[in-house]
């Protein structure tokens, strides 16, 4: 199941999506990003923004909070760099083209590391936690926004029948919560601190982990 999503897939779904991202995806998550940024401007310092897409959150953060933004996709950082000259977020040191499961950037880089709608988008979940673990200093915080599937019930029901359409965004809309719990038990040296419904109906969870 997991390699249904390919790399080039997602980031040709992602070109295509580009010009209408802002006003779809912009609406729909504002309360996810919103509190996300909260508590990445709470922890301060550097703060690493994984699937920084067109720059939508950017402006959000604190002008004192230090960015770095990275995405899969160059046409959507083009438009974050546009919008970074556009508002002089100096705060931004860098925005550039990365895979989230490979990371360029050196061990315990970065104070906080946030990746909204992104676990759930990438070809292998565990090897990018690890990844982003790996960039965060000891006591840093892991922020996820992610749609985590409902175990039972309606919403499993709608989810269910949602699936063809979502894998074609490159989501995978059964991402279960287990794997998450698995992952911090093999992984070791992350706590969980938090596990937050957001609206719309509690279909996306803010999660956040600290690296012991």
């Amino acid at each position: 199941m997991g390699n249904d999503i390919d790399r080039a897939g997602v980031a040709k779904a992602y070109a295509a999506w580009a010009p209408v991202y802002d006003l779809v995806f912009g609406a729909v998550f504002d309360q996810g990003r919103k509190s996300t940024i909260a508590v990445a401007d709470a922890i301060g310092g550097r703060v690493l923004d994984v699937g920084v897409g067109t720059g939508l959150s950017l402006s959000d953060y604190s002008r004192s909070t230090k960015l770095c933004g990275v995405d899969i996709s160059e046409p959507m950082l083009r438009k974050a760099q546009e919008r970074v000259r556009t508002l002089n977020l100096t705060n931004v040191e860098s925005l550039s083209v990365m895979d989230a499961k490979n990371l360029a950037f050196p061990d315990a880089a970065f104070d906080a590391v946030v990746a909204q709608y992104v676990i759930t988008a990438v070809p292998d979940p565990e090897a990018t936690l690890d990844d982003f673990i790996r960039v965060l200093k000891p006591g840093g915080e892991l922020i996820l926004v992610n749609h985590i599937g409902a175990e039972s019930g309606p919403r499993k029901v709608f989810e269910m029948a949602f699936a063809p359409l979502a894998r074609r965004l490159g989501w995978r809309p059964e991402f279960p919560w287990q794997r998450l719990v698995d992952w911090t038990v093999k992984h070791g040296g992350v706590d969980l601190i938090e596990r937050r419904p957001m609206p719309p109906m509690g279909h996306f969870s803010l999660i956040r982990y600290r690296k012991s």
